[in-house]
């Protein structure tokens, strides 16, 4: 086959140029009609995450950052910063869910292309970047998924090519993959010589994560966290996860502004390329890997039904306790939101196990 013109699919030449999905996807999300600038009703409108599932979500995650808190010895300012924000409802939920007391001492960023929406609680900084030198908690909810990378196909003569895409979804296979990004797949997702493999190269999200966690790094230290749905180096999906959705459903992805794209992460190589960035007499500390279900439950949400006796001791506590167990059980579901994976980078000197004890435990302390 002639490089270039591998493994052809599509219509006629139609749809314009032929580009890596990363700049494709990049244009399509983020440019000047991009879908996260001029989706109407932000995120909420097209997908359901974990922030919008469930008040539930905000709160579990101001108990985390109390605990950051705790382990820090309740520095002042303490800084809270919600990456890929949204409209900035999981800052203000966090903020809402926190003692006065701390929330007192709090900064809350929103970080986010998009502009800040209306209503927001005045206390929030809404910032397009992430800002520097802060003490506290990152966090990044379904942020990296959208962090846009180049797709590798392997060719029927075994050899892995980036894979090339037009604005109306048409793909064909390019140059094969070199330098950097093909270390990136030899150590993180290796790819036998079977035609029609596929793998999404990881190596721009690894420096984006890198870079977040770099605010802590400049500041007094504290935990980054990124919750997305993930794989890791003993199961990489062999044709890849790239996909799209549209108004609440998966769709083909199409790189014209019309719907979110999006690959699953591969956290294991995000949280080494922080470590990378460390000089070895400042190594940090380990980080851990753990599903969303499991953290959740150490923070507090169990899912667990009311007990019968209240419904007749008092009907209306009742009823808000069974609403809450039905959307504890779907922020921990197998299957659904409760497989997310959570990367939890500590900076300084923090123990990310420590901070996740079962709730019970941690209130004895």
């Amino acid at each position: 086959m002639t490089p270039g013109t591998a493994g052809f699919r599509g219509a006629a030449e139609t749809g314009g140029e032929w580009r890596g999905w990363r700049q494709a996807a990049q244009d399509a999300l983020y440019g000047p009609e991009g879908f996260y600038r001029t989706g109407p009703g932000g995120p909420a409108g097209h997908f359901r995450t974990s922030v919008h599932a469930s008040p539930l979500f905000a709160g579990a995650v101001a108990r985390l950052l109390c605990r950051v808190d705790e382990a820090l010895g309740r520095p002042d300012p303490l800084d809270f910063v919600d990456m890929a924000a949204g409209r900035g409802e999981l800052a203000a939920g966090v903020l809402a869910a926190l003692p006065a007391a701390v929330a007192a001492r709090t900064r809350a960023y929103a970080v986010e292309v998009a502009a800040r929406p209306e209503g927001l609680d005045r206390r929030v900084r809404w910032l397009a970047e992430p800002p520097v030198g802060v003490t506290g908690l990152l966090f990044a909810n379904e942020w990296l998924d959208n962090v846009p990378v180049e797709v590798a196909e392997v060719d029927a003569e075994g050899v892995a090519r980036r894979v090339l895409v037009r604005g109306d979804g048409a793909e064909r296979l390019g140059e094969p993959v070199a330098g950097a990004e093909a270390e990136w797949l030899a150590r993180w997702w290796p790819l036998t010589g079977e035609e029609g493999l596929r793998a999404e190269i990881g190596l721009p999200r690894d420096e984006a994560w890198a870079t977040a966690v770099a605010a802590l790094d400049g500041g007094g230290g504290g935990l980054a966290v990124a919750a997305d749905y993930a794989h890791s180096t003993a199961g990489r999906p062999p044709f890849g996860t790239l996909t799209g959705f549209r108004e609440g459903r998966e769709t083909e992805p199409v790189p014209d502004g019309s719907c979110d794209i999006t690959a699953h992460v591969a956290l294991d190589a995000c949280a080494a390329a922080h470590t990378a960035r460390c000089a070895p007499e400042h190594a940090p500390p380990d980080a851990l890997l753990r599903p969303q279900r499991e953290v959740l439950r150490a923070l507090g949400i169990t899912g667990a039904r009311p007990p019968l006796t209240l419904a007749s001791a008092d009907p209306a506590a009742y009823v808000r306790a069974l609403a809450g167990a039905s959307q504890a059980a779907e922020l921990t579901a197998p299957g659904g939101l409760g497989d997310f994976v959570w990367l939890l980078q500590p900076v300084g000197a923090l123990d990310a196990a420590a901070l996740l004890v079962d709730v019970a435990d941690h209130e004895e302390q």
